[in-house]
């Protein structure tokens, strides 16, 4: 990595004047913070001090390119030119694809976290006033598997992982400590609205959440959340409650209570895995997001690299549009939730 680049990564990770302490333990993350929690935190390396992680790139299963391109396009996203938006992420994938690792697989076993949504990397080709930058959409990045915190369901190559949260235990007794502590705690409404974190609230990640549209959480977190939605969640369609077809209260108050303590027990399982543990610890038996987004990788990495031996084109077998349903169900065909991904162009179907 050169002196420029490296100078360029420090500016990048210099922290943001006038922001609150936070306690220890406890950090102030927003979205974007994912892509420097799997690199580095406090200066403990995630990624080098992985069990499985060797110098010897011939030698890798995946190649993770440490490119903070959430924080790089940030600077720019404002700005006009679409030249400047692009500069970064342009001399990145040159660069990668002059290398001999990239030769091995052309590209297929790298992967990169933006910490941004997809959409700030999807600029419009044609407009070069639209929003973000243009590097999901350059050749080499479709080739490359994109961690983003909100991936898109039409497209192959990005997929979601968890937002980071204010909890990073540094031991398995941690964990189990907070699901007990969760388990204990009564609530007294039954339903709540809330469109962000409520840090303060402790008993929040316990909720029982409630889905407007299945692109909101089911097709974004594959690896981390299990395939029988309905044992940990709710899914009402957005429109069938704008066109009065739905009572958001009355479809919550027919769900059984035992069915609910349940479902509260399935959220409480899955805390582990939506969660990033301290990088400078190790938790025994237990896989946080962490663990689980890299095993993706790997996972999907020798399913290309399968394909690549047996002289197949890579994703073929299924239209790239649908790959919402192949990733998310390992299958195509009719399913009931094609109207809520009906249209690309459009807004998201309900």
């Amino acid at each position: 990595m050169s002196q420029k680049f490296q100078k360029k990564q420090k500016m990048l990770l210099s922290s943001r004047p006038g922001r609150k302490e936070q306690q220890p333990g406890v950090p102030g993350e927003d979205e974007r913070i994912n892509l420097l929690m799997i690199h580095q935190r406090d200066h403990k390396m995630w990624m080098r001090q992985y069990k499985c992680l060797t110098n010897d790139p011939s030698a890798a299963s995946a190649i993770y390119v440490p490119y903070y391109a959430g924080l790089d396009v940030g600077r720019y996203l404002w700005d006009p030119d679409g030249f400047m938006r692009d500069y970064d992420a342009t001399n990145l994938v040159k660069w990668l694809a002059s290398r001999p690792e990239w030769k091995k697989m052309w590209g297929r076993d790298h992967f990169l976290v933006a910490g941004r949504i997809n959409w700030d990397f999807r600029r419009d080709p044609k407009n070069e006033s639209d929003w973000g930058n243009e590097l999901l959409n350059f050749p080499e990045s479709r080739n490359m598997t994109m961690l983003v915190i909100e991936s898109s369901p039409w497209n192959y190559n990005d997929f979601g992982i968890p937002y980071p949260t204010y909890f990073h235990p540094s031991s398995d007794a941690d964990v189990f400590q907070w699901q007990n502590r969760m388990r204990r705690l009564k609530r007294r409404y039954l339903f709540a609205f809330a469109g962000a974190r409520r840090p303060n609230l402790h008993e929040s990640i316990r909720c029982i959440p409630v889905f407007f549209h299945p692109g909101s959480a089911y097709v974004q977190y594959i690896w981390h959340f299990p395939k029988d939605f309905n044992k940990f969640s709710v899914l009402i369609p957005a429109n069938d409650v704008k066109f009065g077809k739905a009572n958001i209260e009355r479809v919550l108050q027919r769900i059984p209570r035992e069915k609910r303590a349940a479902m509260k027990e399935e959220v409480i399982k899955l805390i582990p895995k939506v969660i990033y543990a301290d990088p400078s610890s190790k938790l025994e038996t237990i896989e946080d997001a962490f663990d689980i987004t890299v095993k993706g990788v790997v996972d999907r990495v020798e399913t290309v690299r399968k394909e690549m031996i047996e002289g197949k084109e890579v994703n073929s077998e299924f239209d790239e549009e649908e790959s919402w349903k192949y990733f998310t169900f390992g299958k195509l065909g009719v399913h009931e939730w094609d109207r809520f991904f009906s249209s690309k162009l459009g807004k998201l179907g309900a």
